[in-house]
């Protein structure tokens, strides 16, 4: 017998701030083979959320360290999470309010991931009339019929009718932990500090940010441009720049020459953009006397951690290709697939966007996608899995993705997000940066060195991040050159 009578579910109230009641059913109501039921999807919200509660930071949890290497398939939800959704069963729908839990068994069967929709249902199995008992059969199945958790609840159920308004819980969000940053450089900074040109630090905030990159031990900066200009900054500024050298040029335009120039040669291992122009430090680089180009087009990436996401991810090209054809969206790709494997992602996820999921001849993004991806499967873009087109909502939310019945390997969990052009993901990675609360890094991949490329009102913890990542990538190209 399935339970369908409103005084066993949350039924609907009339309008107003509180919206739902609650109504249960007493010990009388209940017969053998009564169930009740309730679904939900999880979400990187729900384990951080769980996490802080319960204080369980686990990596097969929180997705933090090598989950690969410890033979965890991905970040799973706490077991007890789906515990605590069969004691909200109890406790709102069968028997309801009033209901004294007093005993649980669960069996835990299958790891649970995020975006997995489970089936949350209770049955009563056995009555106890005299002390007003109730044993009810517990599992917690999920969207491909797999039974995940079950086990038994011993409950006291009410004796008395109980109706009230359901309450509003508050909205709530667990923090990143802030940690993303000092964790990459414990991680770099073993490698040793790489020589960098820092082209015309002229302002506080890249002068800063270079010194707090050489505070760090990250990287040992060059710095090029007018050297009285760099020195007045520094004395405004009260930043020590003792012991550091200075190549002194006359302008903007001759310190990005001039630190193409040292890259080409090899005297530096990285550039480091300062107060000039993006297109003046691009110029430079692309200048075939610098010798810095490669056979891949020049891309930028911003590698981004929000709270409201359980990984770090890619967002690219958001500010060096304005429009780019098929062609260089595939190295735009390339590049950022190999700035996924820099940072430990061994077979990223790749989502291709536009503004909808399927493929249309009105929109050449999603032509675009669906072609980037038939290059993947012919082994044209090789080392990630690609998908595509993926509306935004559909590339990071599996919940999303599953109610558009889309069947992927890439929804709800990309590592990387290629978007159609530079006003699109510029405009996405603002978004996140300044009102979901993102930590970003800037990196320009494509030439024989990497290029920290971040705008000149970022934060001095954006070019810290910056330079670690530069400086992970110029290890890493002294084994196997771009």
């Amino acid at each position: 017998m399935t339970t369908t009578s409103p005084d066993a579910i949350v039924s609907a109230a009339p309008p107003g701030p509180a919206a739902f009641l609650l109504r249960n059913r007493i010990f009388d109501e209940i017969a053998v083979g009564d169930s009740a039921s309730i679904e939900r999807t999880l979400t990187a919200q729900d384990i951080r959320l769980f996490a802080v509660l319960a204080g369980d930071a686990h990596p097969q949890h929180m997705g933090a360290g090598d989950v690969a290497s410890a033979g965890m398939h991905g970040v799973i939800a706490q077991g007890m999470w789906g515990g605590a959704l069969i004691s909200a069963v109890l406790g709102t729908r069968l028997p309801g309010p009033g209901t004294v839990y007093l005993g649980q068994t669960l069996r835990f069967l299958q790891p649970v991931h995020v975006g997995d929709r489970l089936t949350i249902a209770v049955t009563v199995s056995g009555r106890d009339e005299e002390r007003k008992q109730l044993t009810l059969a517990c599992t917690c199945v999920n969207q491909h019929g797999q039974t995940v958790i079950d086990g038994e609840a011993r409950v006291l159920a009410p004796t008395v009718r109980i109706e009230r308004t359901a309450t509003a819980l508050p909205e709530m969000r667990a923090d990143a932990g802030g940690d993303g940053l000092p964790r990459l450089l414990a991680h770099v900074r073993p490698l040793g500090a790489i020589r960098v040109a820092v082209v015309h630090p002229c302002d506080a905030l890249s002068l800063g940010g270079a010194l707090d990159a050489r505070a760090a031990g990250i990287i040992e900066p060059v710095l090029i441009g007018p050297a009285a200009k760099i020195r007045a900054t520094a004395e405004a500024a009260r930043l020590d720049i003792t012991g550091i050298a200075i190549e002194d040029v006359p302008h903007s335009h001759a310190a990005a020459a001039r630190a193409a120039e040292m890259a080409g040669l090899g005297q530096v291992e990285a550039l480091m953009k300062g107060s000039l122009h993006t297109d003046e430090l691009m110029s430079a680089v692309l200048d075939a006397r610098a010798g810095l180009r490669t056979r891949r087009r020049l891309s930028h990436c911003f590698l981004m951690q929000t709270p409201h996401y359980p990984r770090p991810f890619i967002i690219t090209d958001a500010a060096i290709n304005i429009a780019p054809t098929l062609e260089e969206k595939a190295d735009i790709i390339r590049n950022a697939i190999e700035l996924a494997h820099a940072i430990g992602v061994e077979q990223p996820k790749v989502a291709i966007l536009a503004a909808v999921e399927t493929v249309s001849p009105r929109m050449p993004a999603t032509l675009d996608a669906a072609a980037l991806c038939k290059m993947a499967d012919r082994g044209q873009i090789a080392g990630g899995v690609l998908d595509g087109p993926l509306a935004f909502d559909n590339a990071v939310s599996a919940a999303a993705a599953r109610v558009k019945g889309i069947d992927s390997p890439v929804a709800g969990q990309a590592d990387v997000l290629v978007v159609p052009d530079l006003e699109s993901g510029n405009m996405l990675a603002k978004q996140l940066e300044y009102l979901g609360e993102a930590a970003t890094a800037g990196i320009v991949l494509g030439a024989r060195v990497p290029i920290m490329l971040t705008s000149r009102a970022d934060a001095r913890d954006t070019r810290l991040a910056s330079c670690a990542i530069g400086a992970l990538l110029a290890h890493r190209w002294r084994r196997t050159p771009p």
